[in-house]
């Protein structure tokens, strides 16, 4: 289920969103298969959505060398997907009369702090959603969510920063034709 890391324009703070990214695609697809009905729309929507984060994060990257503009456009979706990723496991543990860990839940807390190990990657949390349950699965996925929407916030707060300082290829491109029009040569 691990696949390469590609390392975002965002440094950092992409790099590491991309990588929680990952794994919520993974263990979205082994939560669906193990907990969801797969007649259920929902097995799909879930799936879509983790996967457009992932997707959306990498993609961004790419087009950050001709447009910042897109490369923001496109971190900003794979934000929204995964806030919509993260009401769907709400959703289920609400459906199931199961508790939604609070933040200071000591599972909840233990959880949180699995994504600093070296090399984490969905094997990290594998116990935590194969072997455990669907409600610690899906809180744990809950956690998981949480933490890639912060690092998210974090990328986009860099990204709209280097925007307005600096813009992108094709930003410049544009005032430099503007400037070239005001004052030909």
């Amino acid at each position: 289920m691990d696949e390469p890391l590609i390392p975002p324009h965002g440094g950092y703070q992409g790099l590491r969103a991309y990588q929680m990214a990952v794994v919520v695609h993974d263990a979205t697809v082994e939560f669906c298969r193990r907990y969801v009905d797969p007649k259920s729309r929902t097995v799909d929507q879930m799936i879509q959505a983790a996967r457009s984060g992932k997707q959306n994060i990498a993609e961004g990257s790419v087009a950050s060398g001709t447009s910042k503009k897109i490369e923001l456009k496109l971190v900003g979706i794979a934000r929204a997907s995964q806030e919509e990723l993260l009401v769907d496991y709400k959703d289920f543990l609400r459906q199931r009369g199961f508790d939604l860990w609070p933040k200071d839940h000591e599972k909840a807390v233990f959880i949180r702090k699995l994504c600093y190990k070296e090399n984490m990657s969905y094997m990290t949390y594998r116990t935590y959603i194969e072997d455990k349950g669907p409600e610690n699965a899906a809180n744990t996925m809950v956690c998981v969510v949480n933490q890639t929407n912060f690092l998210l916030d974090k990328l986009l707060r860099q990204l709209e920063k280097a925007f307005l300082d600096d813009g992108g290829f094709t930003e410049r491109m544009h005032r430099l034709r503007q400037a070239n029009r005001n004052h030909p040569p």
